[in-house]
């Protein structure tokens, strides 16, 4: 189907190709052209308002003034980078290390996830002494030449690497087999048990398994009881270390806890981290137990020019300032009560939603197209996505079937919001399933 772009966005779409080159990623059938944030709104160039409910790297909210003031009084005083002794650095790494549990005390800085991802993984080498990686089968973790071989949405430059093993994503709401409670568990954890196997036959070892903790890529599906402990033990009995990607999940998104992790139960040996971190402004980090940078540095001196210079440091140290000071893990547990609360009476009406899941700000709904079938509604997802950035509100979807509408909006998100974005979600879905509820 050709879609018509009015002329200014056509225009901005053919320089952006020329410039950019062809296939540069964007979203929505009608490409937004926007110019200004505050908050949890975007305004295009026509001066349009848009909800947003999908970015979490304005964590605290678009443009925040204490996190913009901090950014701008350190980069007038001073930026150098990490080869210089300065205190905003380590004021920022001392508060930091301090939300997560005592054994992770440590934090190299990066720039982006990506890297921050790429780091864990020679962490973990330098560790185990193996190379083997395991991931799920629907997952992303940034686009280093070595965390691209975990992908599973894009395939790497060259092709996959034999080192990597992938296992399905623990969902007990599309299962096969009819399985349930511990023999659910018991089938994702043999699959986990074959890779194991599959990587110390090859010669490999295991060295890390590398997962979100909320599966948040794989579209946040709800993993049987024990799951998680048990595959860090099982991936730990075999000389691995386990890795927790909080890109998605960690600075208060769950509600309930600053980090993914302690949701999922487990303390990871390494935990990464990007987008939120900054607001906006580029900074990520690798978390870790002290021995394991230890025999990381040993291995090979890290250094990164621009990852924790002192402005990314005193961006970050304001937005986790912000987070505190403004009770925004609060708000999101309490405002995630509500929005789910909201979506689970729309399900009543509208026969298209499957399964509501997630927890604080970061929310799944799973589209279908019968219910009893769990069959997944991917053409109706990306028209719902569509419909609701013509009526001014911003999400995205996710899952092995981009069939789950993703709702991940900044932590300032209130009830009022809600309410505009779940009355807009039940005028979208009639329109889209005219013979709902």
């Amino acid at each position: 189907m050709t879609i018509q772009h009015a002329p200014h966005i056509a225009a901005l779409l053919a320089r952006r190709d020329r410039l950019l080159g062809p296939d540069t990623p964007l979203f929505y059938d009608q490409p937004l052209h926007l110019v200004r944030g505050e908050g949890v709104w975007l305004w295009d160039h026509e001066g349009r308002r848009y909800l947003d409910v999908y970015n979490n790297v304005p964590s605290v909210g678009h443009c925040h003034p204490d996190v913009v003031a901090a950014l701008a009084r350190q980069a007038k005083t001073l930026n150098v980078h990490t080869r210089y002794l300065d205190e905003t650095i380590l004021n920022y790494a001392d508060d930091l290390v301090r939300t997560f549990d005592p054994e992770l005390s440590t934090v190299t800085f990066t720039c982006t996830g990506s890297e921050a991802n790429d780091v864990a993984l020679q962490m973990a080498q330098a560790v185990t002494g193996s190379t083997g990686l395991i991931c799920t089968d629907t997952t992303y973790h940034g686009n280093t030449a070595a965390v691209s071989q975990l992908a599973s949405v894009f395939t790497p430059v060259g092709g996959y690497k034999p080192h990597i093993r992938r296992i399905p994503s623990p969902d007990s709401y599309r299962v096969g087999a009819g399985l349930t409670g511990d023999a659910l568990r018991d089938a994702y954890l043999s699959q986990l048990a074959d890779a194991i196997a599959s990587l110390q036959h090859a010669g490999l070892g295991v060295s890390a398994m590398l997962v979100c903790p909320i599966f948040a890529n794989e579209g946040l599906p709800q993993p049987p009881d024990g799951f998680m402990e048990a595959a860090v033990k099982m991936v730990r009995e075999a000389g691995g270390l386990y890795i927790a990607d909080e890109v998605q999940s960690g600075f208060a998104r769950t509600g309930e806890h600053m980090w993914g992790y302690r949701q999922a139960g487990p303390v990871p040996d390494i935990v990464t981290l990007g987008k939120p971190m900054g607001a906006g402004h580029p900074i990520g980090g690798v978390v870790s137990r002290r021995d394991h940078l230890v025999a990381y540095r040993r291995q090979f001196s890290y250094f990164n020019t621009f990852g924790g210079n002192p402005v990314s440091a005193a961006v970050g140290h304001e937005v986790l300032k912000v987070i505190q000071r403004e009770r925004l893990l609060d708000n999101s547990r309490e405002v995630g009560q509500y929005l789910r609360y909201g979506l689970r009476m729309l399900a009543q009406r509208h026969e298209v939603i499957g399964d509501i899941r997630g927890s604080g700000l970061f929310v799944g709904v799973e589209l279908v197209s019968d219910r009893k079938a769990r069959s997944p509604a991917t053409q109706s997802a990306r028209a719902i996505v569509n419909r609701l950035r013509e009526r001014g509100i911003l999400i995205s979807r996710i899952g092995a079937h981009d069939n789950v509408l993703k709702l991940r909006p900044p932590l300032v998100f209130s009830r009022e919001h809600a309410d505009h974005l779940l009355t807009e979600m039940d005028a979208t879905l009639t329109e889209c399933q005219p013979n709902a509820g």
